[in-house]
């Protein structure tokens, strides 16, 4: 499983770039990939039809877009590039907009960038180290900040979830027994999924429930035929409305890196002690 520092080359990361509008800054992130013969122009035109069909789900946290599409025959090598931009722009994101920091990644398959993006999951979640990216001089600076060392929280107890239901944790009058799975849920099972994933695990860890609950990260597709083994899904707004009522509660979160967020859904799902 390659790490950040074996996926994005320093050349491959362009600070304070000139972007009028989203189409235009995935197009700059692109270009990074194509120059290294990495992707070709055909993945970057997917990269951008993957918004126009599902919507600004990929801008996961307030300033922050994940920009990447399916693998396939358009893709060389699996890698990110990082494009911040001069100026933000909007990608129509009710919540996240405007963006100024682009990352894009072109995958061969839905495992190798595992590690790489647990890694910047938790940068993007420490306010200090995320500041660090947006404030950085130049890509010594840059990669200096992306690459720190990052630890999960300990967990504090080994509490285990007793009852999974859809009213608030106060309430069990209706509670039933959990499957032991969450799903997270974006349009491609391999980008923005991840971080919500990535960020939930933690979570787990911080409960001391990761014994105790399996996160799954999936495609909107295979989510649909997953739910009913599931106690319920994260996802999306844009998402949420893709998939329609699947049978289980489905919690919309609008910052993939917030912990606090993500805390509080899973609170209205769970007994927590």
């Amino acid at each position: 499983m390659s790490t950040l520092s074996t996926l994005l080359a320093p050349t491959r990361v362009l600070l304070d770039a000139q972007a009028h509008t989203w189409q235009e800054a995935i197009t700059l992130s692109g270009r990074l990939l194509e120059k290294d013969n990495l992707a070709t122009a055909e993945y970057t035109q997917a990269m951008i039809d993957t918004v126009i069909d599902k919507g600004p789900y990929i801008v996961l946290a307030p300033g922050f877009a994940f920009a990447h599409a399916r693998p396939s025959e358009a893709v060389n090598t699996t890698a990110l590039s990082v494009v911040r931009l001069a100026q933000p722009v909007t990608f129509g994101h009710p919540d996240n907009d405007p963006v100024t920091l682009i990352f894009a990644l072109c995958a061969t398959d839905s495992s190798g960038h595992l590690a790489a993006m647990r890694h910047i999951a938790r940068i993007l979640r420490d306010p200090a180290r995320k500041a660090a990216l947006f404030d950085a001089d130049n890509t010594d600076e840059f990669m200096a900040a992306l690459n720190a060392d990052t630890t999960p929280t300990a967990p504090a107890t080994e509490e285990k979830p007793a009852v999974a239901h859809t009213t608030a944790a106060a309430d069990t009058s209706d509670a039933v027994a959990s499957t032991g799975t969450i799903l997270t849920v974006c349009g491609n099972g391999l980008g923005t999924s991840l971080f919500l994933k990535n960020t939930l695990d933690d979570l787990l860890v911080r409960w001391g429930w990761n014994k105790h609950l399996t996160v799954e990260a999936t495609d909107t597709i295979s989510a649909k035929g997953k739910a009913k083994e599931a106690d319920a899904i994260l996802t999306s707004e844009a998402i949420a409305h893709a998939l329609g009522d699947v049978g289980v509660p489905v919690r919309i979160i609008r910052d993939f890196t917030s912990m606090t967020e993500i805390d509080q859904a899973m609170r209205s799902l769970y007994v927590v002690e």
